[in-house]
C-alpha cells in the first residue's frame, strides 16, 4: 500500500508530498502477526520537479520489478492526493492513464491556476544539468525516453519575439524542464510582497493583538490542588546548619557590620568644607570662598609701624570709597578697653548677600609639566650642517653696512653702506678688492643673477646705477660694455614715465643710471637676468617698476597695489611678483596680470620676505619681532607663527639648496632655522630652530641690518650697523 504523507504548503498551495511504500506480509496462519515492511521514499513532489526512482544496476529482479510497479502507480497517488478519492482504480486502468498521461506530457501547456497540477517532464531526480551540458537531450521522460532540448532562439530573434508578446516580462525559464513557464497575477504579486519583506499572503497580520488564552482573575479551582508538603511546616535542618555558621563567622570576626557613624564633636572653623560628606552629596555644591583672615593690623595691639598717622587718615578721605581702606587700626591697652565693631552688622550683611548673590563656577587646576608640553625636535646634530661660528669678519666701512649681495658663484660679494660707498670683498680671504664712491647713503645692492653678467644693481637715493664689477673674460666684458652704453638719454614715452623716470649714462663709473622720482629702498633681480625690479615707497601708483635691461624699457606693475609696499621678491621658477605690503602680501601672475592669491599675515607691519627655492613656501618677516611661515598650497593663513626676536626684524632668507633659513633683528641676533619642505604634500614642512648668532654691536638703536646665505655652502653672512660685515659657518 502507498501511504501519502502531507509536508506541507507552498505560497501558491499547491501539495509537496513523500509518498512511503509500505510491503504488507499477510500471515500464512491466523495466528502469524501481520509484518509491515517500510521502503524509503519514492520522490518528491513539488510544483514542477517531482523526483522519480530509477532502477539501479546493483537492484535485483524483484525489487526491478517492484519499482516498475511504484512507479507506475504515482500517477494515480496524485489524482488520489488532488481528487481527495479514497477509491483505488485497478492496475491495467492505471497503466492505460500512464501510458497516455507520458505521451502528453509534452503538449501540456503551462496554466495559471493553481488547482491544476502538471506533471514534470524531467525525470532524472537530483543530479546536476551540468552533466546534460554537451549532450542533445536534457533527461528522460517517465517512459525512459531521452527527452530533446529545444532549438535556442538568438539574441535578436529572443528579443523581437519579447518586444512583440505583451506576456514577456512574466515568463521564466525553467532549465530542469527546458520550458518557459509563465507566472500568474498571484504569484507575481507574491513576489513582490516578498521582495519588500512582507509576508507571502495578503492576508497575514503581523501586528495580530495578543490574546492571552490564561485567565488571571482568581478561579473556582486552583491550579494545583495537591495537599501542602510536610516540609512546610517542620523546620528545616539545612537553614539551621547556615544559621549556625554565620554565628561563628560573626563571633570569629569575619563577618562586619556597618558601624553607625560618630557625628564629630569638634570642626574646623577655618577648615574647607568642600571636603564634608553632606557637601559632596550635591553634584552641583561649589563652597563659597573663605573670607580674608585677620592680620596683624586687625590686632587690639598691633605694631607701631601699622598704625598710621593723622595726616594719612586725613589722605583716607580724599580716596574713593572703593579704594578707601574698610578697618584702621586702633592700639588698645587691654581687652577690656576695646569697643564694640561698628560695621559688624553690616559686614555679616554684605557677607550674606555675597554667598546668596555671588555666582559661583568650579575652575578645574589641570597640573600637566611644561616639560611635557613642548614639541619633540630632532637632534641638532642629525641637521648638520648649518652656521654657528663665526669665521670671518669683513671690515672697512666706516659707517652702518646696510645691504649685502652675493656673486652667483659665491666667491665675491658685495657690500653698501651708509657711508656712501660700495665694496667688493673676496668671500675667502676677506680681501676688499674695488670701491666705489657714490656720493649717498646706498640703501640696497643686487648681484646679477647670471654668471656670464657679473653686473651690479645699486640704490643711493632716488638712482640706481648699474655697475659693471669687471669680472669676466673679454667677451663677457665686451657683451657688458655694450650692454650698459647708452648714446643718449632715453625716457618711456608710453606711459608718460619721462617725468617719473629716465634713462642716463653714467660717464664717471661707465655705468647706466636710472634716475626715479622717489627714494628707491630696494631692486630685486628677475631669473633671467634681463628684469630688474625697484620699489619706491612713496611712489603711490608707481611704486613698483619693472625695466627692461636689453631694450631700455620701463613700466609699471599693471595691479592696484592696495597699500604702502614695503617689500617685494620674484618667484624662482614661475613669471610671479610678490608684492609684500604692510598688512598683507598680494601674490600676482604677470602673464595673465591677475592676483592668484592674498597671504594674510596677521601683524602689524611687515618689513621682509622671502620665497622658497621651490616657490610654495613664504616667509615674512615684522617690525615687531614676529615670523611667519606660509605654505601656499595649504592656506593662506600662517603656517606657523615664531615669536623669536625682540625687535624689528630687518631681513629674512632663504638657502638655495640647504633646508635653511635665517631672519635677522635690530636686537643685534641672527635666528638661523632648519625648513626642511618635503616633495609630499601629504606632509607638512618641518620647522626646528637651530642656532642664536651674537656677535655684532647695537649703534644708535640698530643691530643686524641685513643676512644672506651662501649660494653653495651652509655659511650666513650678517652685515651690521657697527660697520662689519661677519661669516657664520659649520
Amino acid at each position: 500500500m502507498h501511504i501519502l504523507r502531507f509536508i506541507g504548503r507552498r505560497s501558491n498551495s499547491r501539495l509537496a508530498l513523500i509518498t512511503v511504500t509500505t510491503t504488507v506480509c499477510l500471515p500464512t496462519s491466523p495466528s502469524s502477526p501481520v509484518v509491515l515492511t517500510p521502503s524509503p521514499p519514492l520522490f518528491l513532489s513539488s510544483r514542477k520537479s517531482p523526483r522519480f526512482m530509477t532502477p539501479s544496476p546493483t537492484m535485483g529482479h524483484q525489487e526491478g520489478e517492484k519499482l516498475d510497479n511504484i512507479n507506475t502507480l504515482e500517477t494515480r497517488d496524485e489524482d488520489f492526493v488532488e481528487r481527495g478519492n479514497n477509491n483505488v482504480s485497478d492496475d491495467n486502468d492505471d497503466q492505460d492513464e500512464h501510458s497516455e498521461s507520458s505521451q502528453s506530457h509534452q503538449a501540456v501547456d503551462e496554466s495559471d491556476s493553481s488547482e491544476d497540477e502538471v506533471a514534470p517532464r524531467n525525470t532524472i531526480g537530483d543530479v546536476p544539468l551540468e552533466w546534460y551540458k554537451d549532450e542533445k537531450h536534457i533527461g528522460y521522460d517517465i517512459a525512459g525516453r531521452k527527452i530533446t532540448k529545444k532549438e535556442r532562439q538568438d539574441k535578436l530573434d529572443s528579443f523581437l519575439a519579447s518586444a512583440d508578446d505583451s506576456k514577456s516580462w512574466r515568463k521564466i525559464y525553467d532549465e530542469y524542464n527546458d520550458e518557459e513557464v509563465e507566472l500568474s497575477k498571484e504569484e507575481i504579486k507574491q513576489i513582490g510582497r516578498l521582495l519588500k519583506g512582507k509576508a507571502p499572503h495578503a492576508e497575514f497580520d503581523p501586528y495580530a493583538p495578543y490574546v492571552d488564552w490564561f485567565k488571571w482573575d482568581d478561579a473556582k479551582h486552583p491550579l494545583s490542588n495537591a495537599p501542602e508538603p510536610k516540609r512546610r511546616f517542620i523546620p528545616s535542618k539545612w537553614e539551621s546548619k547556615k544559621v549556625v555558621e554565620y554565628v561563628r563567622a560573626i563571633r570569629k570576626g569575619l563577618i562586619k557590620f556597618d558601624q553607625p557613624k560618630e557625628e564629630p564633636r569638634f570642626y574646623s572653623l577655618w577648615g574647607d568644607d568642600s571636603s564634608s560628606a553632606d557637601r559632596t552629596k550635591h553634584l552641583a555644591y561649589i563652597p563659597p570662598p573663605k573670607p580674608k583672615l585677620p592680620g596683624h593690623e586687625e590686632s587690639y595691639n598691633p605694631s607701631l609701624e601699622y598704625i598710621p598717622t593723622q595726616e594719612e587718615i586725613n589722605s583716607y578721605q580724599l580716596m574713593y570709597e572703593e579704594d578707601r581702606p574698610k578697618f584702621i587700626p586702633k592700639r588698645f591697652t587691654s581687652f577690656r578697653s576695646i569697643p564694640a565693631y561698628e560695621n559688624a552688622v553690616k559686614d555679616s550683611f554684605e557677607r550674606c548677600l555675597d554667598l546668596y548673590l555671588c555666582p559661583r563656577v568650579r575652575k578645574k587646576r589641570i597640573n600637566i609639566d611644561p616639560e611635557s608640553l613642548k614639541p619633540k625636535l630632532p637632534n641638532k646634530k642629525d641637521l648638520r650642517p648649518y652656521p654657528f661660528a663665526c669665521y670671518l669678519e669683513y671690515k672697512g666701512h666706516e659707517g652702518a653696512v646696510l645691504s649685502i649681495s652675493l656673486e652667483p658663484s659665491g666667491q665675491w660679494i658685495a657690500s653698501g653702506s651708509k657711508d656712501g660707498t660700495v665694496r667688493i670683498w673676496e668671500v675667502e680671504t676677506g680681501r676688499c678688492l674695488r670701491v666705489w664712491e657714490i656720493g649717498e647713503a646706498v640703501q640696497h645692492v643686487a648681484w646679477n643673477p647670471l654668471p656670464a653678467r657679473p653686473i651690479l644693481a645699486v640704490s643711493a637715493g632716488a638712482d640706481v646705477l648699474i655697475l659693471n664689477t669687471g669680472f669676466g673674460n673679454e667677451e663677457e666684458q665686451k657683451e657688458i660694455k655694450k650692454l650698459l652704453h647708452i648714446g643718449t638719454s632715453t625716457s618711456d614715452d608710453s606711459d608718460d614715465m619721462s617725468s617719473y623716470l629716465t634713462w642716463h649714462q653714467d660717464e664717471k663709473y661707465d655705468c647706466i643710471r636710472l634716475r626715479h622720482y622717489r627714494t628707491v629702498s630696494s631692486v630685486v633681480w628677475h631669473r633671467k637676468g634681463d628684469y630688474l625690479s625697484t620699489l619706491m615707497p612713496a611712489g603711490e601708483s608707481r611704486a613698483v617698476l619693472i625695466h627692461q635691461l636689453s631694450k631700455r624699457l620701463t613700466q609699471r606693475l599693471p595691479f592696484k597695489l592696495h597699500g604702502l609696499p614695503v617689500s617685494l621678491a620674484f618667484h624662482p621658477t614661475r613669471s610671479i611678483i610678490f608684492v609684500a605690503t604692510k598688512k598683507n602680501v598680494r601674490v600676482y601672475d604677470m602673464l595673465k596680470q591677475k592676483l592668484i592669491k592674498k597671504l594674510e599675515t596677521q601683524l602689524r607691519e611687515v618689513s621682509s620676505i622671502a620665497v622658497h627655492p621651490a616657490g610654495d613656501n613664504v616667509i615674512v618677516g615684522s617690525k615687531e619681532g614676529k615670523l611667519r611661515w606660509f605654505d601656499m598650497d595649504l592656506s593662506s593663513k600662517p603656517y606657523q607663527s615664531l615669536d623669536c626676536h625682540s625687535k624689528d626684524i630687518t631681513n629674512v632668507a632663504f638657502h638655495r639648496s640647504y633646508p635653511l633659513f635665517a631672519s635677522c633683528s635690530d636686537d643685534g641676533t641672527a635666528y638661523v632655522f632648519h625648513g626642511m619642505v618635503y616633495a609630499d604634500l601629504n606632509e607638512n614642512p618641518r620647522i626646528v630652530p637651530l642656532e642664536i648668532l651674537r656677535g655684532h654691536t647695537s649703534s644708535d638703536g640698530r643691530g643686524v641690518l641685513d643676512c644672506m646665505f651662501h649660494p653653495r655652502q651652509p655659511w650666513l653672512f650678517t652685515a651690521g650697523a657697527d660697520s662689519t660685515i661677519k661669516l657664520y659657518c659649520h
